[in-house]
């Protein structure tokens, strides 16, 4: 595990924290290591929800499934990125998510709940655990509303527009490479993949993008 410490370093729950607290963090933590081929569950919808993941290695992607099997992506995540947290610290019974490696991965599962009991061994880095957890919840309620506006503009078009907008501003320039394949983008977006790759066929037509697989190149985008 001492092989991942510099990711642990980059995730948002062991922020402030020393490397050489990583050790102890883990053991009081009850962690446990999960190598994933391409394809496989970390857990799926309705198993229970005891553990916080984090990513070591490779990609989760979080998704979850309506009545009929329509699938929704709610997000990709990448080494050093946290989930389940929300479900775990909520005491929810069961996960209202799946997690599927979208490559060989390794995760490292935790038991956040431990953060809320007293610890028989008053561990020092308790008090800071347990900040940056409340910090990466809050984030991530930000990360839904996000999401939630790219859902609420009426057209196909004006919601691929706002979402690449947003990748540009966030990587600081216009060309960067999303964490979705296409399918995966029409999915977070709530749009048939379809419909999707028709209008990102007009923008590079028109000259407003260039766009291969996941990497696009905002050129004369229009703002909505």
């Amino acid at each position: 595990m001492e092989n991942y410490f510099e990711v642990l370093s980059q995730c948002p729950l062991f922020n402030g924290l020393d490397a050489s607290d990583f050790g102890n963090i883990l053991k009081c933590l009850d962690a446990q290591s999960m190598e994933l081929a391409k394809g496989t569950p970390v857990f799926l919808e309705g198993a229970p929800a005891q553990f916080v993941g984090v990513v070591l290695d490779g990609a989760i992607q979080i998704l979850q499934e309506d009545y009929y099997g329509n699938r929704s992506v709610l997000t990709v995540l990448e080494p050093g990125e946290l989930f389940a947290e929300v479900f775990s610290c909520a005491g929810l019974e069961a996960m209202p998510v799946s997690a599927i490696a979208i490559k060989k991965s390794t995760v490292l599962l935790l038991n956040c709940r431990q953060l809320f009991t007293v610890c028989g061994n008053t561990c020092r880095f308790h008090n800071q655990l347990l900040q940056n957890l409340l910090q990466v919840m809050a984030m991530r309620n930000l990360a839904m509303t996000q999401k939630i506006r790219y859902m609420s503009q009426k057209t196909t078009k004006d919601k691929l527009i706002a979402f690449l907008l947003d990748q540009a501003k966030q990587n600081g320039s216009s060309e960067f490479t999303i964490p979705y394949d296409r399918q995966a983008l029409a999915d977070y977006l709530g749009v048939e993949r379809s419909a999707m790759s028709a209008e990102l066929s007009k923008l590079k037509k028109s000259g407003q993008i260039d766009t291969k697989g996941s990497w696009f190149c905002l050129k004369e985008l229009q703002h909505l």
